[in-house]
């Protein structure tokens, strides 16, 4: 009974002591939210869209004849000039088709010239009636078959000697190798990729861009781009100089293509890079906003309006807004509540609270 007596006495205190104690308070949730700058319609909206630099011509180089390997001159990073020799077969046995070749040839020419001599004689004959019709068209198909086994036999030395030219890989044009998939003194198939080459003094850069924005791009539309991998490089001036009017395989965006005006000397085939392009509004008037910004409620449809707080933070205010929810390419049109300049949140607004301290999140 006096155990029992002491164990409660403990608990007591221990509770006691533990109601003296006041909680920590929690650090306010500081919520990182994307935006947009409220603009009117038809004004120039900046995106930034994530791409990838590739070489301007990339391709995988291969023999057009199959054979052995006998040397391969080039190591990944190599750079390689117009008409340098990349890699050879070994031509032993092309070699030896030629000669059979110009052996055939020599057998057909000495065939034609005495089937051409026959059917001469064959038509003096004729011409004094010794020999029958007959005899002087057999004579003359025997020459005629003869000089097309001739010129048989000369397309079949050309087409050996173009293959012995083969043999021999050469550089399309200035370019460095990026990959080499085969080895000296391999046996390869005609078409089996050798080396990969990625040419041409600048990189391009490779962007996809949704069917929302696509219509706004033309070839010359000007952009900047920014290689994250070059640190604190100075952005790169470009250009878009190809738009796509196809979505890729499987995908629902379309392939852009920017060249690089300059400075790219550093910029490698496979870098990651981030585009900005200023991309012409298509309303016809007023403010539009994104569906996804507009929230809705028992009060009504709203916004939140993202209010500087200090510190590269943000207040979230939430406001009603008068909106058209006639769907436009852009979004929705809003009649009042907004003004020009004003940032919205675009993401998350069902999870955000009136007053809550926001961070933002470039799109």
């Amino acid at each position: 009974m006096q155990k029992a007596i002491r164990a409660t006495a403990v608990i007591a205190a221990l509770g006691l002591f533990g109601c003296d104690r006041q909680p920590e308070p929690e650090a306010p949730l500081i919520r990182p939210v994307r935006y947009i700058e409220v603009l009117p319609a038809g004004a120039a909206r900046s995106r930034v869209f994530s791409g990838v630099a590739q070489a301007a011509f990339e391709a995988e180089l291969s023999f057009k004849v199959p054979g052995n390997v006998a040397t391969l001159d080039v190591a990944v990073g190599d750079k390689v000039f117009a008409g340098q020799s990349i890699a050879r077969l070994d031509p032993t046995d092309y070699r030896v088709l030629l000669r059979e070749s110009e052996a055939q040839l020599q057998r057909t020419r000495a065939e034609l010239r005495n089937a051409q001599a026959n059917f001469d004689r064959s038509r003096e004959l004729y011409e004094n009636r010794n020999i029958s019709k007959s005899g002087l068209d057999n004579s003359r198909a025997a020459a005629e078959s003869a000089g097309a086994l001739l010129r048989a036999a000369e397309q079949q030395l050309e087409r050996i000697r173009l293959q012995l030219t083969y043999t021999e890989l050469k550089a399309p044009q200035e370019c460095r190798i990026a990959s080499r998939y085969v080895e000296a003194n391999q046996n390869v198939a005609a078409g089996q990729p050798i080396v990969r080459v990625n040419c041409g003094d600048c990189a391009e850069i490779s962007i996809d861009v949704s069917s929302a924005w696509i219509g706004r791009l033309s070839p010359g539309v000007e952009a900047v781009v920014r290689i994250p991998a070059l640190g604190a490089e100075e952005p790169v001036g470009a250009y878009v100089s190809e738009v796509g009017v196809a979505t890729g395989r499987g995908g629902s965006a379309y392939p852009v293509t920017l060249v690089l005006r300059d400075n790219c000397g550093e910029i490698r085939s496979g870098m990651a890079a981030e585009v900005e392009i200023s991309l012409p509004g298509a309303a016809p008037a007023g403010i539009v906003i994104p569906f996804v910004s507009v929230g809705e409620d028992r009060g009504g449809q709203h916004v939140f309006v993202l209010e500087p707080a200090g510190d590269d933070t943000y207040l979230a205010r939430r406001r009603a807004v008068d909106i058209d929810m006639t769907p436009l390419p852009e979004g929705v049109q809003v009649r009042g509540g907004l003004s020009n300049g004003e940032l919205i949140a675009t993401a998350g607004v069902r999870r955000l609270v009136d007053g809550q301290i926001v961070t933002l999140l470039d799109d």
